[in-house]
């Protein structure tokens, strides 16, 4: 089958790679009908080392099962599924507690060993635990891309907002207009936030945080955009601080505009790992720090009636559409900011 490989910076190939197989009677064979390139993937794209034999790419991804082991019991040949980012048991304690991101067997589709998403098939273990089926579509069916922003952008948003406690009257922040960005503006709206600034400088990404709910936009970076939060916050900052973008300068920004005895909820994967919480940071002002990997498979179920009905088009993130053939050209759309985020077709 054809698959997505990095081998390095900025090196990602389309390559012939062997078929899936089964392997434990838990498992699932998944042909991919739709993918996607994630701004996490991005990280590797800058700074991997080279690696002579490739990592495979990918952990977003829709698809139909073509065959199952003999002790998967909620799905059938033929289903539709949504796989979330990382693949769970279900059954472990951090899984019944919600926390499918931990699970004690579980893992993520870029462990060694695992396949990536960005390919034409995938195996994909814990079938129960892991896929979530889609009733009643197929598919052709045009609702497939905004379903496929539930393996990850979509849930990855509304985590943040979950966990940031955001409700009814509450004025939120939101650093990064990337998707993660984006979605966590529809989530904070959709959980009842009054105001909701998005902080961003891409006009046609910020355009659409607007039409999904942000009330103001802060286009300026560094000190003169901490300044303008604080002044649209009547000098105190924003109760709840979404942080979807993961560098240095976003958290700093993020502790710099919450309210004291506000919340500041990081979803965007951390390229550092030491950061201030100190008296000027965090601990002077009270501040709850939250958020990590979201465990989107808890979500999925919950999200997925507003994308069915229509209520809900969190797929308008995906602003360019490519083949799998495509995609080296779709990392390097995203990297250069000329593309949002890019969906792949099959």
């Amino acid at each position: 089958m054809k698959a997505t490989y990095m081998f390095g910076p900025g090196d990602v190939r389309i390559i012939d790679a062997p078929d899936p197989a089964l392997k434990d009677s838990t498992d699932a064979l998944v042909r991919i009908v739709r993918a996607c390139v994630c701004g996490s993937d991005l990280h590797p794209y800058h700074g991997m080392n080279e690696t002579p034999e490739g990592v495979s790419m990918g952990h977003e991804f829709i698809g139909v099962v073509e065959a199952l082991g003999s002790d998967v019991r909620t799905l059938a040949v033929g289903d539709l599924v949504i796989a979330p980012f990382a693949f769970s048991d279900g059954t472990c304690e951090f899984c019944t507690e919600g926390l499918y991101t931990s699970c004690v067997h579980g893992g993520f589709w870029d462990m060694p060993g695992m396949g990536g998403g960005q390919a034409e098939a995938i195996r994909v273990p814990f079938a129960d635990g892991t896929l979530v089926k889609v009733p009643g579509v197929d598919e052709n069916s045009p609702l497939l891309t905004s379903l496929l922003t539930l393996s990850d952008v979509y849930g990855t948003g509304w985590h943040a907002a979950h966990r940031a406690g955001v409700t009814a009257g509450d004025t939120v922040a939101v650093i990064g207009d990337g998707a993660v960005g984006l979605l966590a503006v529809l989530s904070a709206k959709q959980l009842g936030a009054e105001r909701i600034i998005l902080m961003g400088r891409h006009k046609a990404r910020t355009d659409l945080g607007i039409e999904f709910g942000a009330t103001d936009v802060v286009a300026e970076r560094g000190e003169e955009g901490i300044a303008k939060v604080r002044e649209l916050t009547g000098g105190f900052g924003a109760r709840k601080v979404l942080e979807a973008v993961g560098h240095m300068p976003a958290y700093e920004q993020a502790y710099k505009i919450v309210r004291p005895g506000g919340v500041i909820s990081r979803v965007g994967v951390p390229q550092y790992e030491n950061a201030p919480v100190g008296f000027a940071s965090l601990f002077g002002g009270n501040i709850t720090l939250t958020g990590g990997p979201a465990p989107v498979r808890g979500y999925i179920e919950r999200l997925m009636p507003a994308i069915l009905s229509g209520s809900v088009n969190p797929g308008r993130v995906f602003d360019r559409t490519v083949g799998l053939d495509g995609v080296p050209e779709a990392y390097r759309a995203m990297d250069d900011r000329e593309a949002l985020k890019v969906m792949i077709t099959f």
